[in-house]
């Protein structure tokens, strides 16, 4: 069976990448919530390769690594980091000399070719967790099998932005919702061919 891969996407209302400031967002919860089950934890048995972009993959190295956790830090974070440190780490970028964090390599090239590339290996799932403009090539150029979509009850108005010109329309057949304590929604889509 070809390995699935879903693009992980973090927008406002307006379709902005920003973790935007509300009310909510800002609380540190001993426990996993939703988003985090939702959005990883459920899929850590089925996930083994995390594809990102340089800038992406330099933050999750910085914040989520685990020598950068503190003895503060709630569990599920701590296994968020195991989790991510095991997986084979992808980063796409044509500028990057090296990536030391985890068990990475980096990758450049056609982005259709390399998604080919990465769907022949054995393994499990794979998830994109990119920036929009990572995303967006990914929609524009229909590489993604589903999208997990957190919209953020926040209109923007500003920063980097996921939708952008398209050639072809790309229909989704929509699989779940989930709406969550302060109003955000995880909308998930799997693309119909």
């Amino acid at each position: 069976m070809a390995r699935k891969i879903t693009v992980n996407m973090y927008m406002t209302l307006d379709g902005y990448g920003e973790f935007a400031k509300y009310p909510g967002s800002d609380v540190e919860e001993e426990e996993p919530n939703d988003f985090w089950k939702e959005m990883w934890i459920s899929r850590y048995e089925s996930v083994d390769t995390i594809v990102f972009g340089r800038r992406s993959y330099e933050g999750h190295a910085q914040v989520h690594g685990l020598s950068k956790r503190k003895p503060t830090d709630p569990k599920y974070m701590f296994d968020y980091s195991r989790f991510l440190e095991k997986c084979k780490l992808v980063v796409l970028s044509n500028t990057l000399k090296n990536a030391p964090w985890g068990n990475s390599r980096i990758m450049k090239g056609d982005l259709s070719e390399l998604v080919k590339k990465l769907k022949g290996e054995p393994g499990k799932d794979i998830i994109v967790e990119g920036g929009p403009s990572l995303a967006h090539d990914f929609i524009r150029l229909r590489l993604a099998d589903e999208y997990r979509i957190l919209v953020m009850p926040v209109i923007f108005g500003r920063g980097p932005h996921y939708w952008g010109p398209m050639e072809n329309q790309e229909t989704l057949k929509l699989i779940g919702v989930k709406i969550l304590t302060y109003g955000e929604m995880i909308l998930h889509y799997e693309s119909v061919r």
